[in-house]
């Protein structure tokens, strides 16, 4: 997230100053300061300490004698040690890379998870409007209840916040229901195979739409990809039309999810920023999933499904299957902001190759060799595309910085 930082120009005087009065509090002392300098921020406004003291050329000895530290603390034995052996360090500030792989962990352990869940109760309830909304929904609630114990505090949100983030939520929510229509429709694998050409479409929208030059190598790392997934439709045997359109939709869905990403920057944290998407989302799914599927699921969905698994065990699998699907979401959100552009590229290359395997071995569908090899070349071309575009993006930030 952009973060905002606010400089003042250096405060120059004379030579040398008067050293200013002291407060003294308890036996702390403190430099006396006439008034303090109102900072204000986007969220609020700030008191800070006057800067006067800072940019006056005043002695080392002055500075240590104007903030001489309590002498309850300095003689506290935690502070004595500090101060010897230097600052204590905590296990997760000394080992990151530990922290992130358990992050990355978590990521693919729950999207597994949510696939296979989400897969399973399409196979007795073959809703995926309904099953969309309650992915939602799952998510929402959970949102509310942690803005109400604080973890973490709601953000602010205004019209014109709002105005930026309802194309977000709408295209996640269109994307959002047509992949869940190929879920329904064809084999896991298959879906996510088709939802491998989503970078082939970010690349269009880049050149045709924004306008950005894209590199002819990038265009090159491409051609696998549109090959490899060609290959495995032709002889994919749970096709069929629904689920290649939908999955396409999708993908078209989530490029232009990015394109106005792009224009809805703002100083949200992306816990409360993917929450409020989520909640405008679920409001646009509700009227698609009443309009296709109300009538068939009052008329018999719902028997069908509690008389083939029970009530218990269908109301714990939407459950279930909406937790995932949001934590899911927010914890890939979380892990990708830990990482560089290419570590989050390898990531979500890896992460489709997991659901895909883990899919095969758990449903046990049956793929021909065709199948598998474009497959496999389709994720090699991702890989490739990924790798070549976080290395621009790397060149990109790095000449800026200079």
């Amino acid at each position: 997230m952009e973060s905002r930082v606010l400089s003042g120009a250096a405060v120059r005087g004379p030579a040398f100053l008067p050293r200013p009065p002291r407060r003294i509090v308890g036996s702390c002392s403190f430099p006396a300061v006439n008034a303090p300098v109102v900072v204000a921020g986007r969220w609020g406004r700030q008191l800070r300490p006057a800067v006067l003291l800072e940019a006056s050329p005043v002695t080392a000895t002055a500075k240590r004698e104007s903030f001489r530290p309590c002498s309850a603390a300095a003689s506290s034995p935690a502070e004595s040690s500090d101060s010897s052996g230097g600052a204590k360090v905590g296990f997760l500030e000394k080992y990151p890379a530990l922290v992130t792989g358990f992050f990355f962990f978590m990521w693919y352990f729950l999207n597994v998870i949510f696939n296979i869940l989400n897969k399973k109760i399409y196979n007795y309830f073959p809703y995926p409007y309904f099953v969309s909304v309650i992915h939602l929904f799952v998510g929402v609630v959970y949102c509310l209840l942690s803005w109400m114990v604080g973890l973490p505090k709601r953000a602010p949100i205004d019209s014109n916040i709002l105005k930026l983030l309802i194309p977000v939520a709408v295209c996640h929510a269109l994307g959002h229901i047509t992949s869940n229509v190929s879920f329904a429709a064809v084999a896991v694998s298959f879906t996510h195979t088709i939802k491998a050409l989503e970078p082939f479409f970010n690349a269009a929208a880049s050149q045709f739409i924004l306008g950005q030059q894209i590199p002819l190598t990038l265009w090159l790392s491409l051609a696998p990809v549109v090959l490899g997934v060609s290959m495995a439709s032709l002889t994919e045997l749970s096709f069929n039309w629904i689920g290649f359109i939908s999955a396409m939709i999708s993908n078209v869905s989530f490029t232009y999810r990015s394109i106005y990403s792009k224009k809805a920057m703002t100083d949200m944290d992306s816990t409360n920023l993917y929450a409020y998407i989520s909640i405008i989302a679920l409001v646009v799914c509700i009227p698609p999933a009443i309009f296709f599927e109300g009538p068939q699921l009052l008329k018999h969905g719902f028997n069908d499904a509690i008389a083939k698994v029970g009530m218990t065990k269908f109301i714990s699998d939407l459950f279930w299957v909406g937790m995932f699907y949001h934590l899911y979401n927010q914890l890939a959100t979380n892990t990708l902001e830990r990482v560089a552009p290419l570590t989050h590229a390898v990531g979500n290359v890896l992460k489709r190759v997991f659901v895909i395997g883990f899919s095969i071995l758990v449903f046990g569908n049956k793929i021909s060799l065709q199948t598998g090899i474009g497959t496999s070349i389709a994720i090699a071309g991702v890989a490739i595309y990924s790798y070549i575009k976080a290395k621009m993006e790397e060149e990109k930030r790095q000449m800026k910085a200079a």
